[in-house]
C-alpha cells in the first residue's frame, strides 16, 4: 500500500524535485515514510526559517528556462514550524522566488474545535493564505494531484512566490486511492502585437531598458536587443550580471539621481521583467522617481501590469517575446536611435560619484573578489556591502547577485540561502555577504554547510552592531539605542563548527589574501572582516 504521505514524495519526485529542506518532526512522520526510498536528498536545518531560505536560495539558482519550474521545497511540521518558516516565504513572495511549503497539520475532526492539540492553530491555512500566492489543504487522497499540478503550473507559467500545501496528519497515512488522470496541458502562445510595438521602438530617439529579475536567462536576446535600439540598460538589484561589462549596461540603481536623469531624458520606456517597485526605484523613499515616457512593458504577471500606467503591455515570458522584438528590429531599416553608449557611460561615471567614499570603498573590495572569484554567485544579507552593491555593481553572471535586501529585507537571510545555492549549483564558487548582526539570526545553519561539505566563503563584516540602522537613527535625531548587541567571537565560533577561520581588515588586499587562502579548501570557511580596523 501507498500511503498519500509517500505518494506526495514519489510526485515531487516524477516533477524535477532533487532537494527537500526540512527538519522533522512527530507531525510529518508519514511524510517523511517515502523519503528513504526516493531519489529526493534531504537536508536538514536547525530552523524551519533557514529551511525556508535554503529554498529560497536554491530556487534562485536554478532559475531560468526550463528550471523555471522546478521550486525549491521546504518540508516543516503543523504550528511552530509553519510560523517559523513565514518570514522565508514573505521574503521569497516579495523576491518573486518559487518555493514550494508542505505541512502537516492536526488531524481532520480536530481543525477549528479548539480542543487544544499539541502545535494547533484556530484556522492554519487561513494564517498561510496571507503570505502564499497559494495555499491547498489536502482532505483526501483525490486532493492531492490537483494541489500539486496547480501550484507546479504556477511555477512554470506564472511569477514566482511561495505557495503552500497543508495535509493533517491523518490523512498522511491514508492508503493513496486516487485514480491517475491526465495532467491537460497549456498552450504556450503568448501573442501580441509586434507592428505596434515595432512602430513605437522605430520612432524613439533616446529610448531606455529597464530589466529586471524577470530578464534572467535572456541575456543574449536582452544584449541583440540593446544594440539593435543603441539603449542604454537599467538592471535592478535582481538583474546585475545581464549586460555586464557592455557598454550599454548601467548597473546602478534606479534610485540614484544620475540614473533617473537618465529614465527621465528617455522618450520611450522598455520595462523587461521588472515589478518598478520602490526597492529597487525608490530606495531612500522620496517619491521622486521620473514619468515612464510611453512605456512599453512585459511582465509574466497580469496583475503586475496594471500596477503602472503604459502605452503597451505584453503579459508573457520574456523568453517568448525577446527574439520576436528581436527579428522584427534585424528585419527593419537602420534606426537612428543617438549615441546610447555615451549615454550609458555618462550615467555610470555620475552614478559612481554620487554613491560618495564609503560606499564606492565596499564595491572596490566587491570588485575585488569578483575578481579572484569569476562567475561566482553572491548572496547577500542587509549589510553595509550589500546595500554599497545594490546602488552600484556590475557582476559578472546573469543571477549571481541577490540578497534580502531587494525585497522583504529579512536579516538573517544570507547564510542559509547561500547553503541553498551551493546545493543547487555544486560546481559553483558561492560567496556568503553578511554582517555580524544578521549573522546572528542564522549562525547555527553553518552546520549543515559542515554536514553537507560545501564549499561556501562566509564573509562576516563585523562593525558591532547593526550600523546602517545607527546611521539611520542619527540622521532622524534619534538617540541611538539598541543597535551595539555585542557580536560573538567568530573565530572560536568556527572553532565549535570544525570551519577552518581567518581575520582581516577591510582592504581588498588583505580581503584578497584571506579568500585566496581558501579557494582549494574542499568544505566551508569564515572569514571575518574587521570593520572598525584600517590595517
Amino acid at each position: 500500500m501507498t500511503s498519500i504521505g509517500e505518494r506526495l514524495v514519489q510526485e515531487l519526485a516524477s516533477r524535477g524535485v532533487e532537494v527537500v529542506f526540512g527538519i522533522p518532526g512527530m507531525h510529518t512522520v508519514e511524510l517523511y515514510r517515502g523519503l528513504a526510498a526516493s531519489p529526493i536528498r534531504h537536508v536538514t536545518a536547525r530552523h524551519e526559517q533557514g529551511a525556508g531560505f535554503m529554498a529560497d536560495g536554491y530556487a534562485r539558482a536554478r532559475a531560468g528556462g526550463a528550471d523555471r519550474a522546478i521550486p525549491g521545497v521546504a518540508f516543516v511540521i503543523t504550528g511552530p514550524g509553519l510560523t517559523n518558516v513565514l518570514t522565508a516565504m514573505a521574503q521569497a513572495r516579495a523576491d518573486s522566488s518559487p518555493i514550494l511549503v508542505i505541512s502537516s497539520v492536526n488531524p481532520r475532526a480536530s481543525l477549528g474545535r479548539g480542543l487544544g492539540y499539541l502545535h494547533e492553530l484556530p484556522t492554519q491555512q487561513a494564517m498561510m493564505s496571507t503570505v502564499a500566492v497559494s495555499s491547498y489543504h489536502i482532505n483526501s487522497a483525490e486532493d492531492l494531484l490537483p494541489a500539486l499540478d496547480a501550484a507546479f503550473d504556477h511555477f512554470a507559467h506564472q511569477r514566482g512566490g511561495p505557495i503552500h500545501i497543508e495535509l493533517p496528519v491523518d490523512v498522511l497515512a491514508l492508503p493513496f486511492t486516487a485514480k491517475a488522470r491526465p495532467v491537460a496541458g497549456r498552450m504556450e502562445t503568448y501573442e501580441f502585437d509586434v507592428a505596434a510595438v515595432m512602430a513605437r521602438l522605430e520612432h524613439a530617439k533616446t529610448p531606455v531598458i529597464l530589466a529586471g529579475g524577470g530578464a534572467k536567462g535572456c541575456d543574449q536576446a536582452l544584449i541583440a536587443l540593446a544594440e539593435r535600439l543603441n539603449a542604454p540598460v537599467v538592471m535592478t538589484i535582481n538583474a546585475r550580471g545581464l549586460m555586464h561589462g557592455h557598454p550599454l549596461g548601467v548597473p546602478a540603481s534606479p534610485t540614484l539621481g544620475a540614473t533617473r536623469d537618465l529614465i527621465s531624458e528617455a522618450d520611450l520606456i522598455l520595462a523587461l521583467g521588472t515589478e518598478l517597485g520602490p526597492t529597487d526605484y525608490d530606495h531612500y523613499g522620496d517619491h521622486r522617481m521620473p514619468p515612464l515616457a510611453q512605456m512599453i512593458r512585459v511582465d509574466i504577471c497580469p496583475d503586475q501590469l496594471a500596477r503602472h500606467a503604459a502605452a503597451v503591455t505584453i503579459c508573457s515570458p520574456l523568453e517568448m517575446v525577446l527574439p520576436d522584438l528581436v527579428a522584427a528590429l534585424a528585419s527593419a531599416p537602420a534606426l537612428d536611435k543617438g549615441d546610447g553608449r555615451a549615454r550609458a557611460a555618462q550615467t555610470r561615471a555620475a552614478a559612481w560619484e554620487e554613491i560618495g567614499p564609503a560606499m564606492r570603498r565596499q564595491t572596490v573590495l566587491l570588485n575585488a573578489l569578483r575578481g579572484l572569484c569569476p562567475k561566482a554567485i553572491f548572496v547577500g544579507d542587509s549589510t553595509q556591502p550589500v546595500y554599497a552593491g545594490n546602488l552600484y555593481y556590475d557582476h559578472d553572471r546573469p543571477g549571481g547577485w541577490f540578497n534580502a535586501a531587494s525585497g522583504f529585507g529579512a536579516l538573517g537571510f544570507a547564510i542559509p540561502a547561500a547553503i541553498g545555492v551551493a546545493l543547487a549549483q555544486p560546481d559553483t564558487r558561492v560567496i556568503c555577504i553578511t554582517g555580524d548582526g544578521g549573522a546572528q539570526f542564522t549562525l547555527p545553519e553553518l552546520m549543515v554547510a559542515v554536514d553537507e561539505k560545501l564549499p561556501v566563503l562566509f564573509l562576516i563584516w563585523n562593525n558591532a552592531g547593526y550600523g546602517e540602522i545607527d546611521t539611520s537613527m542619527q540622521a532622524a535625531g534619534v538617540t541611538v539605542v539598541g543597535c551595539d548587541p555585542t557580536p560573538p567571537d567568530f573565530e572560536y565560533i568556527a572553532k565549535a563548527c570544525g570551519i577552518p577561520f581567518a581575520r582581516c581588515a577591510m582592504i581588498p588586499a588583505a580581503v584578497t589574501a584571506a579568500v585566496r587562502g581558501f579557494l582549494s579548501h574542499d568544505g566551508p570557511a569564515i572569514i571575518e572582516i574587521d570593520m572598525l580596523t584600517d590595517a
